[in-house]
Formats: structure tokens, sequence, C-alpha cells
């Protein structure tokens, strides 16, 4: 059900001339190839622009003045010649794209991110000719459109779902041959009821949607090696991943306590309490309608982005429901999910704020960003989706939306730590769905892990894209391919005899029907993609349990090396039905040998990523801090012992005419007395002691941490 996917859809609109004035008179041409290149369904009268670094001391003054008048949009920029140009456009509002957040101000100033601004103008100007006037002028580095992203599939069709009831009644229910003893495999909690048929997890080869299609075949050991990666690790609730997606249902009773919650904000408090510039950003926040209110229960929402959710961590051991990849053990300790919603209902974020979703995550703890969306392929068959379509090159998605681009990289350089267990972050995003042999954008980056989609047997998802920017494979399932041809898919785990059935060899998880709590099967590089991003989050949660240190494109680099092979099943050919569901469905044969070295390394291995993991990186010591005179700086020290939560700790320091310092449970607290550095011994109950030192200054930058 390549439907499942999200993509940034493009769509062709007429420009109309300007009413104020001929933007093209007395405006020179441009010079070959500069010409600001906008996509088809940018917004009427806005577009993105980012100023040249010695603009930034106008740009600020003005933005001070503006949020001393009690806002904080502006109806100018303070610069003479761009404000000229506003002036004709008929300029209104203007503003910084990233709000203010004095923690994180200094790293978003040196990325660049502080120069960009969003205008809005008269929407009947000519769009096109408006992003040239402002490209000439000196002042301007970059001028974009601000389109916004849509989703790929229909959100209108049947759905395919089960209640947290009938969910509760399925163990009791099935007894077949899909049954699976866990408890003899050694898993170190009690499966949940639908382990069993989440074959994408542990894949015994014997499922009962293998009968759908004579032709179709299941292989055993086609999954992601979950049960022996658990026996290791289960998650770590230290470790967030950002869900940029449908807000995700954050009181789903499989997902509820793995949700991240901003314990310095409140619901309906209507204040930023804790500064980052969002207000009432409890669970994330609402990018769509810029508010902290995420939404899930809309007529055309399709619980996808509670679907994505539930594959990475979905409560563990809490008998009820389905399993998460890193979602714990026996109801607790799974890694976060951080809901940054950029869809709701029919309308997207504008581009602009899937930009600050980005930044978003970065600044308030997410390490991976998990994003089951994209441009539609630029090889894609353009009668089947659309004349539009996407970039074909890293310098052409660079150049259209260069925004994109810049809070990307934000964020894989900045999330995370040099004192945690990975310094930078990884995005993470579905390949696409057009049957394409090119990824689509920005997950193409090649900066960015880009999954492809496969099947039960080893061999490619009918729908899945590849070539070259695909960088490792997932479970997606193949409904086209296991599908019964001339039926409808089931509705549920169960058919109308009450006989519990297989989803015809599609991905189950956590789901919302009619806004209630529910689980339901999808299809799509949508659903291979939080796979990568569960076994990542697994894999940074047993460096945690280990504590070892990685920088981000080393962990990717394990990532990429921990895989099952995928090549030696790529060979002969496989039928499967675009329109299966109908009984004239035509079938089409897909010669597997073209696939051969184009999906990636291979299909990702979670029980090869921990033990790499095991002997990758740097250990992890307890880091030197600095404070100010009368200041303080804290420090959780289970981090940097092994089975550090169930420790205690004393402290003693060298000069106590410096520095104090108190330890209450794992956190240590250093208070400065005066200028200078003397050192502290941490000494856990199990013996291994560590020896930081601690700097003493008249003023000391944020976070303690040298």
């Amino acid at each position: 059900m390549k439907r499942y996917y999200v993509y940034a859809a493009l769509f062709a609109f007429a420009l109309t001339s300007c009413v104020k004035e001929d933007l093209g008179q007395g405006t020179p041409a441009p010079v070959p190839g500069t010409e600001v290149k906008l996509p088809a369904n940018a917004e009427a009268g806005e577009l993105l622009i980012k100023f040249k670094p010695e603009m930034s001391g106008i740009l600020d003054r003005t933005f001070t003045r503006a949020m001393h008048s009690g806002g904080g949009a502006m109806t100018r920029s303070g610069i003479p010649s761009t404000d000229e140009v506003l002036e004709i456009l008929g300029g209104y509002h203007f503003e910084r794209v990233f709000p203010r957040d004095e923690r994180t101000e200094e790293r978003t100033r040196e990325a660049g991110l502080h120069l960009w601004y969003k205008v809005k103008f008269d929407e009947d100007a000519d769009l096109q000719q408006a992003a040239r006037k402002l490209s000439l002028l000196g002042e301007i580095s970059a001028v974009q459109g601000n389109p916004r992203i849509k989703r790929a599939y229909d959100v209108k069709r049947t759905r395919t779902y089960v209640s947290e009831a009938a969910a509760r009644n399925l163990s009791a229910a099935r007894a077949t041959e899909d049954d699976i003893d866990f408890s003899a495999l050694g898993l170190p909690f009690t499966a949940d009821p639908a382990l069993k048929y989440q074959w994408h997890y542990y894949n015994t080869g014997d499922y009962s949607f293998a009968g759908n299609n004579p032709a179709a075949k299941i292989v055993a050991g086609c999954d992601v090696n979950c049960v022996e990666a658990w026996k290791m690790c289960t998650g770590d609730p230290s470790i967030i991943v950002a869900v940029l997606d449908e807000g995700v249902m954050y009181t789903h009773p499989d997902l509820e306590a793995n949700m991240w919650k901003n314990d310095g904000e409140a619901f309906g408090a209507g204040q930023d309490a804790d500064g980052n510039g969002y207000v009432d950003d409890v669970y994330g926040y609402n990018f769509v309608t810029n508010s902290g209110a995420i939404t899930w229960a809309g007529e055309t929402d399709a619980g996808h982005g509670t679907h994505v959710a539930g594959t990475i961590a979905a409560v563990n051991g809490n008998g009820r429901g389905v399993c998460g990849i890193a979602g714990g053990s026996n109801g607790a300790n799974g890694v976060k999910i951080m809901t940054c919603q950029v869809f709701e209902g029919e309308n997207g974020a504008t581009l602009d704020g899937e930009a600050k979703a980005i930044k978003y995550a970065a600044d308030n703890g997410a390490v991976i960003l998990q994003c089951s969306w994209g441009y539609v392929s630029a090889e894609a068959n353009k009668v089947i989706f659309g004349t539009v379509l996407g970039p074909a090159t890293e310098e052409e998605w660079e150049k259209t939306y260069p925004l994109e681009k810049e809070a990307l990289d934000y964020f894989i350089q900045n999330a995370g730590s040099p004192n945690g267990v990975i310094e930078g972050g990884i995005a993470v995003f579905a390949g696409g769905n057009e049957y394409a042999a090119l990824p689509s954008f920005p997950g193409a980056y090649s900066k960015c892990v880009t999954v492809g989609a496969l099947d039960a047997a080893f061999t490619p998802s009918s729908f899945t894209n590849y070539g070259a920017g695909t960088d490792v494979s997932a479970p997606g399932g193949d409904a086209e391919y296991y599908g019964i041809v001339g039926q409808e898919d089931p509705e549920g785990w169960f058919d109308g005899n009450g006989t519990p059935v297989m989803g015809h060899g599609s991905i189950l998880s956590t789901w919302v029907s009619d806004g209630q709590a529910a689980y339901g099967y999808m299809d799509g590089t949508s659903m291979a993609c939080p796979h990568v991003s569960g076994v990542a989050a697994l894999g940074l949660s047993y460096a945690v349990q280990k504590r070892r240190h990685f920088k981000a494109d080393e962990f990717v680099a394990l990532l990429k090396e921990s895989v099952k092979e995928i090549d030696p099943y790529l060979k002969g050919s496989k039928l499967y039905y675009y329109t299966h569901n109908y009984a004239s469905a035509p079938a089409t044969k897909m010669d597997l040998g073209s696939y051969r070295g184009k999906l990636g390394t291979g299909l990702v291995d979670a029980a090869k990523l921990l033990k790499a993991v095991e002997g990758g990186g740097l250990e992890m010591k307890v880091p030197n801090m600095y404070v100010s005179v009368d200041g303080s700086a804290t420090l959780d020290l289970a981090f940097y012992f092994e089975n550090g939560r169930n420790l205690s700790y004393t402290v003693s320091v060298a000069d106590a005419q410096i520095a104090k310092a108190s330890v209450a449970e794992t956190m240590l607290t250093v208070e400065g007395i005066a200028t200078g550095s003397t050192k502290i011994t941490v000494k856990p109950s199990s013996g291994q002691e560590q020896t930081l030192t601690v700097t003493v200054r008249k003023n000391a930058g944020e976070g303690g941490w040298m």
C-alpha cells in the first residue's frame, strides 16, 4: 500500500501579475543559472529569504524593537534596499523563521539560521518576479519559495485496524500455525499478544498469508532480528526520537509510557514557560497550526504518525497490543517519542514549519529524526505520480530548498552532546514508493539515512524506490505481492467469521481509528523507515548501557555495516498486482536481478548493531565541568558508570575554597566559590572511582560541561 508513504507533492499553479507595480521594470535580466527556482506549489505571497551575515546587527535591532513593542512580527527589515522591494510588494509581515531560544542561540548563529526570515506580501504579486527582485539585492544570500508538504496516500480509504479491546483478546483467540513460544526464545519480557503477528521483528517463515498468492514466498530470518537484540537491550528513556509526521496519539495505551514530555510546560497555560520559543509544547509541537495542541482525530487523519511511533517504541511487556523495537520491557524504560506534527487532516506544514520542527527536535533533546515523507522521485512515472517531480540531484535539491538543507545540517551537527552517547544527530528518511530507480529527496541527501522496503522474503517491496542514495533496507510489507487478487485487504486482525488474519504481509503497529486507540496494518517505505529509526534507537540505548560514545557519522557507519545480505535473494523474478483489490488486476513482473546492489548495504540487523556497539566508539568518562562564581552546574553520573542508575555515589573536593559538590541520587551538583580550578573525585558504590576537573570563572556559559 504505497499510499501510506508521505511526500511533498508538487502541484502546478499559475503565477499572477503584480498588482502594486510591475516588478520587471528596471530589473536586469538574471545571469544564466542564477534564477531562483520555486516549487510549483509555493505559497502565494510568501518567500523565505536569508540575509548575509553582515546584516545581522541591523536585523537584531529591528527584531528587538518589535519584541519591545509587544509582538515579534515586523513589517520591515530595517535594511533600506530590502524594504524598498517590500514596499513595492505590499509587504506587511516580516519575521525570523526560528524563534529565539537563549539556550541554543549561540549555535543557531554559528549555523547562520538566525539570518533566515519569512516575508509575506500581496498574494496577487508575481512570486517569481518577487523572488528575482529580492535575489538581486546585495544584502540577501538566498531566496526560496515556501511550499506546503503533502501526503501521498488516500486518507479516506477503508482502514485496516483492530480495536484495543480486540487486541486484548487476541492471545486467547489464536491457536494456529502462527503461534510462537517466545518464552522459550529467552525473551526478557512477556511477549505482548500481537508480537507473533509482527513477522518483521521475528520471521519464522511460516505464516498464513503465504497461501494467498501461490507464487509468493516467505523466508525465515527476513526481519530486523529483534529477539536476539532484546536479550542484550530493550531501550533506554534517555534516547529521544522525534517523529515528524501526523500527530502521535500520546494517550494511546501502548505508547503513553514511552512519550517524551516537556515537564517545563503545561497544557493551556498560554505561555512559553521554558523559554524555548514555543508555547505549551508538552509532548512536542504542532507545526501546522503553530500551537502546542497535538491532534490525531481529524476526519482525514490516517493514524500514520501513531503507526510509525509504535514500530519504534510501542511499550513492551505490558500485556497488550504490539511491541516496539526499542519499547523497553515490562511496561517501562523504552526510548521516548517526541511528536513534531507536520501533517494535520488534509494540511501539511509549510517548509519553514518543517524546518522549525527539525531544529526543535535537535534543541529539545532528540538524537534521531524519523521522517516518512519526501518529494516525488525524479525517476517516477509522470502519468501515475504527476507531471511535476522532485529534485534529481543533491545540487538541484540544495538550490531549490536551501533552508531545508540547512535545518537538516543543524540537526545532524548539533543534536546530542559531546558528553553523551552520541555527538550529532541521525536523520532517517523513507526512500519513497514510486517504483522508481532513484530515492526521493530530502532523504537522498548524502548526510541522511535513506530506507528502502522489503517484503517477507528478502526481496524488494513492489512499490519501493531504489538505486543510488538508498542506504539500507527494512521490512515495509507488500500487499500487492501477498494480497488476494480481487479481494479487499482485511479490515482487521479478524475476518467475518472471527478467525485471525495476518494482514497480507503488511506491517502491524499502533494506530488510531475514529479518534480511539487501535492497531492496524500498513505498507510502504513509510513503515520500513521507523524500523531503521527503532534499530538505531536500540543501538544508542545499548551504548548508554555500555557507556560508549559515538560521533553521529561513526554510528551511521556501524548501522550500515550491521545488516543481513539481500543480494543473494535477488535472482529470477516476482509477480505483484498494482491494483490487487480488483479481479481484473494485471500482474507485473519484477526483475529481481535489476535491484542487486541498489537496496543499500542490506537489511538492518538490530542484534548485529548492538554487538558492534560493544566494541565501538569511546568509553564515556565523567567530563570536566566549569561554573561561575556563586553559580552551579549539574551532571547525571548514571551515564558514566556501568549500571549507573542502581549505584550510590559520594564525592570529595580537593580544594573546598574553590568549589563544593554534593550528590542527590545520581545527580552531581557543583557550586562555584572562588575563581580557580580543583579536582573532584566521584566514588560509586561499585568502586570504579573517577576524577574530574572543575574550573570556576567569573562568568561561565550554559551547561557546565567543558
